[in-house]
């Protein structure tokens, strides 16, 4: 693996920039992060080279440096860089690649999927990553107020008292890509709005990007009344699970009814994630399953 005279060591030294330290079996990187990841790359495809030859020459190493560098840029395009300093969060599916990269790549992108595929998350990270890197100026986060199954009753406060139980899964969200005094100021400066999907009518907005969450709780003139808000330089993720809404029996959601008519309009995007995109704890996948082929019972 290291060559004659560890010349395919020296190699990875200069082509990545690191100091390489070779003890018995055990191999030590030191560089920068990027650096050393990059060589860690490179090494990780000599060993599977020898896995099918007997030495790396000249040859193997050029196609295995072009490989790395190939291989490093298209899995960096799908990790989200956020304001929370250590914090790089990652699709950790294929479907939730395609996700990111029509997020990257469409003004208006539907993605549908059952719970625990990312769709909110995956949306945020992007629109805070945008923010960050200053290519929007704003993110509007947008949920309707509609209860889950059952009737919660006067809720008392004010009205953001009264509205944030709606509004609080895009809140936990945020709370893993920046500190809480940076969400408070941005809030305050109107550079993150979240609010109930009624308020945005009559609206107009530009340079931002606008996440509508749960969309499958929306009429089809509430889908109607968010997508025309949409301004210049300014990108939309619709997210939702047709298999969870709350409306009443009968009700046509604005997410299908929005998806049967948009369906083959250009610079439009539709995403579905699948059991196999599920994220969260290894249960829930089994348990959607389990739902889906039983039936959903009452839309929990």
């Amino acid at each position: 693996m290291f060559g004659p005279a560890d010349a395919n060591l020296r190699l990875v030294r200069e082509t990545c920039n690191v100091h390489i330290t070779a003890r018995d079996e055990n191999v030590r990187l030191t560089g920068s992060k990027e650096s050393v990841t990059k060589a860690e790359k490179l090494l990780r495809l000599m060993q599977g080279r020898l896995k099918t030859t007997d030495h790396l020459g000249k040859e193997d190493m050029k196609e295995l440096i072009v490989r790395a560098a190939s291989e490093l840029s298209a899995q960096s395009r799908y990790q989200i860089n956020v304001y929370a300093r250590g914090c790089q969060i990652t699709a950790r599916t294929e479907g939730q690649q395609n996700y990111i990269k029509a997020i990257q790549d469409h003004d208006l992108v539907f993605c549908t999927g059952p719970a625990g595929t990312g769709k909110t998350y995956l949306a945020v990270a992007c629109a805070v990553a945008m923010l960050k890197q200053q290519q929007i100026r704003r993110i509007v986060l947008a949920r309707p107020a509609v209860e889950a199954g059952e009737k919660l009753g006067f809720l008392p406060g004010d009205l953001q008292e009264k509205v944030n139980p709606y509004l609080r899964p895009l809140f936990d969200a945020l709370g893993d890509m920046m500190e809480y005094a940076q969400i408070k100021k941005f809030i305050t400066n109107d550079i993150i709005e979240i609010i109930p999907l009624a308020f945005m009518r009559g609206r107009t907005l530009n340079d931002a990007l606008v996440i509508l969450d749960e969309a499958q709780n929306t009429t089809a003139a509430q889908m109607l009344m968010f997508l025309t808000r949409m301004g210049n330089d300014t990108k939309m993720v619709v997210t939702g699970d047709g298999s969870q809404s709350d409306l009443p029996d009968g009700q046509l959601a604005g997410l299908a009814d929005a998806t049967m008519r948009l369906k083959g309009v250009k610079g439009i995007e539709f995403v579905k994630l699948e059991d196999a995109d599920i994220v969260r704890h290894r249960l829930v996948q089994n348990i959607v399953r389990a739902y889906d082929k039983n039936g959903n019972g009452d839309n929990g």
